[in-house]
């Protein structure tokens, strides 16, 4: 019988819901609220994929994008959006201008700053909140088991998916892809756990890999942006030192 967890509802100002027992956080979809602000958590199941410079990515590939090489993930979970500046507010209590428009992800954030979010984010849920992996943010904007094989998120039409080029817009704009995951392709890039490196990233672990030890960049995914339509593919990959301002999607 499938197993029920009666939540106690505690007289705080950071509070949380969640419609499954902790085994089950990546099995179905998980609705969070931290000071009012609610963020959804999408399920994404483990299975094994090709990462990188795939047939469909064509002549847009870059070199640190090949060679294409298997990688099998336990299951997880990912943001349905990217990290609004509601919810950086509603963690992290700043009342900076750049929050006006809450419903827009962060940005301007760096790799540091993030860790400090997800730090006080666990403190306020009791949950292990983290960025993806390179590897996990892959596998979730291709689709997980669910892909179709697109060069984007969701569709082989830019356009239909992402924005780019231009300046930030509110998330869930554009359609999701098959996981139900909003702007993987495009808007702003996507700080990830790992350190860049292009060696490791060609010769990396089969199994869940994590990135090299160290090193002076980490990895970014998904921007649009500033940026043309070839920044928005789902193996497209960049790097900057842990200071460098980006936005952020969770994993857990």
């Amino acid at each position: 019988m499938r197993k029920i967890l009666f939540l106690l509802v505690l007289p705080i100002t950071a509070m949380l819901w969640s419609s499954c027992t902790k085994d089950d956080e990546t099995k179905e979809p998980n609705t969070f609220t931290v000071n009012g602000v609610s963020f959804t958590m999408l399920p994404v199941k483990g299975g094994t994929f090709m990462m990188g410079a795939t047939d469909e990515q064509g002549r847009d590939a870059r070199s640190d994008e090949k060679p294409a090489h298997q990688v099998t993930l336990s299951s997880f979970a990912i943001g349905e959006t990217e990290v609004t500046r509601e919810l950086w507010k509603a963690v992290m209590g700043d009342d900076s201008e750049e929050q006006e428009y809450s419903d827009k992800p962060v940005s301007g954030v760096s790799w540091d700053e993030c860790q400090e979010f997800i730090l006080k984010l666990n403190q306020m849920t009791g949950k292990r909140f983290r960025l993806p992996t390179e590897a996990e943010w892959e596998y979730a904007a291709r689709g997980g088991n669910l892909s179709n094989g697109y060069k984007y998120a969701g569709s082989d039409y830019v356009n239909e998916v992402a924005w780019y080029s231009s300046s930030i817009h509110s998330v869930a704009q554009k359609i999701p892809n098959e996981l139900g995951a909003y702007d993987m392709s495009g808007n702003v890039w996507e700080w990830c756990q790992d350190w860049y490196d292009s060696s490791y990233y060609s010769n990396s672990p089969e199994f869940n890999p994590t990135g090299p030890d160290s090193g002076p960049n980490h990895v970014l995914r998904g921007g649009g942006v500033g940026f043309k339509s070839e920044g928005c593919r789902v193996s497209r990959r960049d790097r900057q030192g842990p200071n460098w301002d980006d936005g952020l999607r969770l994993a857990l």
